[in-house]
């Protein structure tokens, strides 16, 4: 039984079939579209284009935004144009297929609990940093969604108050000092506070160029002092957020994935340093492991399938167990 996975980015879309045993045998991708119809027209075109080569029995998708409880609705995606769409009915429609959509950081929780790194851990905590910050929760392998199906939104605790504005609303939020974004705002607010002689960051900023967290990273690795202030300060609030999701949830394993977590090495260590100093009861309680993801960027890919093969046998099963006249 093959079935396609999406993760539905807000520059691109990349499709995945994926077979039982979690490996993605063939993939396709296109940009990412700007209007809800064209948008629909791109997921129906890529899907079709592996239906061509493999026999695809259902489809899921991993979106960035809030789903419906029954997985049919995006309610609010902040990168893309559906908005309280309809998208798992209409492109099941389209494509004469089941389709099921998800969360894109609950698709790659559970596709490290059943291929990755959370491989049949009972409680497990998942925070993907990248552009932002991202979670899922797992419990006996069970993704947790909350009475509406929006939960665990960590990325917007408030961690700083009054801090940093936020495009939620809020300020302060953790994904405003620990992301790939904040990591830049933060290597800026260092640059304005002193000065910074000898490093090539400070001079990119002062001629008036735009850094990106990549590159504050590759500078860091470099030995640029300024990019190494900026990943300690990172790690400094990493660690900080990783103790309250520790104090609430008391997960056994936190899960990093996202995009920043290819750069694990530079930073981990400190963080999880942080996070054992400022988690509450420490020495006095186990605390979560913190491990970075198995899968990568293949994550949601992966998940979005097995959520969409999972409930193609359910429906399988409903049928089996009807009664017949």
């Amino acid at each position: 039984m093959l079935t396609v996975g999406i993760d539905i980015g807000g520059t691109s879309i990349r499709a995945g079939v994926v077979n039982p045993t979690g490996r993605v045998v063939d993939l396709a991708t296109t940009p990412t579209p700007r209007t809800e119809a064209e948008l629909d027209a791109a997921v129906v075109r890529v899907v079709r284009e592996l239906g061509e080569r493999h026999p695809v029995s259902a489809v899921g998708l991993a979106v960035a935004g809030f789903i419906s409880e029954d997985r049919r609705l995006v309610r609010f995606s902040p990168h893309l144009p559906w908005q309280g769409a309809a998208v798992g009915d209409r492109l099941s429609v389209a494509l004469g297929t089941p389709v099921v959509l998800e969360h894109d950081v609950n698709a790659a929780a559970l596709a490290e609990y059943r291929f990755g790194s959370a491989r049949d851990r009972g409680v497990v905590a998942m925070v993907a940093v990248g552009t932002g910050i991202g979670a899922a929760l797992l419990v006996d392998g069970r993704l947790y969604r909350g009475a509406h199906g929006v939960a665990p939104e960590l990325g917007h605790l408030s961690l700083v108050p009054g801090g940093r504005p936020c495009p939620c609303g809020k300020t302060g939020c953790w994904e405003r000092y620990c992301s790939g974004t904040a990591l830049v705002d933060t290597v800026v607010e260092l640059a304005t506070d002193r000065s910074w002689p000898g490093s090539g960051l400070a001079a990119e900023l002062a001629a008036g160029r735009e850094l990106t967290g990549e590159g504050v990273a590759e500078a860091a690795v470099a030995g640029d002092p300024l990019g190494a202030a900026g990943l300690d300060e990172f790690a400094g609030w990493l660690g900080r957020g990783l103790a309250l999701v520790s104090d609430v949830l008391d997960p056994e394993l936190i899960v990093l994935g996202g995009g920043v977590a290819a750069s694990s090495e530079l930073y981990l260590a400190s963080a999880v340093d942080h996070y054992t100093r400022a988690a509450t009861g420490t020495g006095h309680r186990p605390l979560a492991s913190v491990g970075v993801s198995a899968l990568g960027g293949r994550g949601g890919i992966v998940g979005a399938a097995e959520l969409a093969r999972d409930d193609l046998v359910g429906r399988e099963s409903t049928l089996r167990a009807a009664p017949t006249r």
